[in-house]
């Protein structure tokens, strides 16, 4: 389901929803990132915002939080987000936008993502609070968003229960794409030695070895906190019965498969 769901909801950082963001006078894509998907929390500080994203470095959050504020509110950035992101979605599937499966499986995955459990996600429960969108492609957007960040949530948790910070989180995944940790894209930036005291620190705990790679211990964890992620994203999917949720899994495939194949 995380394959099948995240192809959908990234639409939302794609090209189409970041111009809507920059008409309203944003400075760059970060500026739209931060407000869109911030916005269901309201005008939360940046130390909350950085808290519920996880994975941000140090300080990156207060760039654009809360200085987006003073050009768009969160109701606003809201909208803007939804229609921008079922533009770009309704333009990446073509004809399957105005299926009756799309209706269908926009239907199943609403069920879904309206059903899961919202203790301690604060995402997932700032999302909820949301009105579901009645336009079936805006509505398999909003679904499939609803679903990754409720997974999102569970991750941080995960990443929480064995004590992985945000940018350690990144060097994991870096490693398990086989890649360094200064060529992973959403942590390349930073300083070096900033980067290079994460790497030493997942070194001392027997995680990353003398070279820069995961030690069979940094192999297990991160194996271990995959399983525990999908393990907490189940619950979703508990109202669905087994038939349902093999319907949905058939339709979002071949919308899955557009979405991702098509560039704006």
């Amino acid at each position: 389901m995380s394959e099948l769901i995240e192809p959908i909801a990234t639409v939302t950082f794609s090209e189409v929803p970041n111009e809507a963001f920059l008409a309203l006078g944003m400075r760059n894509y970060w500026d739209g990132y931060f407000a869109g998907r911030a916005a269901p929390l309201g005008t939360a500080p940046a130390e909350v915002v950085h808290a519920v994203f996880y994975n941000f470095a140090d300080g990156e959050v207060a760039r654009h939080i809360p200085w987006v504020w003073g050009k768009t509110t969160p109701q606003e950035a809201i909208a803007v987000r939804e229609r921008g992101s079922a533009t770009a979605l309704r333009h990446r599937i073509g004809e399957l936008a105005d299926s009756l499966g799309l209706v269908r499986v926009a239907d199943l995955g609403t069920r879904a993502a309206v059903s899961a459990p919202a203790e301690g996600r604060a995402l997932y429960a700032g999302l909820r609070a949301l009105v579901v969108p009645e336009e079936p492609v805006a509505r398999l957007w909003h679904a499939a968003t609803l679903l990754r960040e409720h997974r999102g949530d569970g991750h941080n948790a995960a990443l929480l229960t064995h004590g992985i910070g945000g940018t350690e989180a990144h060097v994991l995944l870096a490693l398990s794409l086989g890649m360094r940790a200064e060529e992973f894209g959403r942590i390349h930036h930073l300083p070096k030695a900033q980067l290079a005291a994460v790497v030493d620190g997942l070194r001392d705990r027997g995680l990353v070895d003398a070279d820069g790679g995961f030690t069979d211990a940094g192999r297990e964890t991160k194996e271990q906190i995959e399983t525990l992620t999908d393990e907490l994203a189940a619950p979703a999917y508990d109202v669905l019965n087994v038939d349902e949720l093999d319907e949905l899994i058939a339709g979002l495939e071949p919308i899955a498969a557009a979405a991702q194949a098509v560039d704006d």
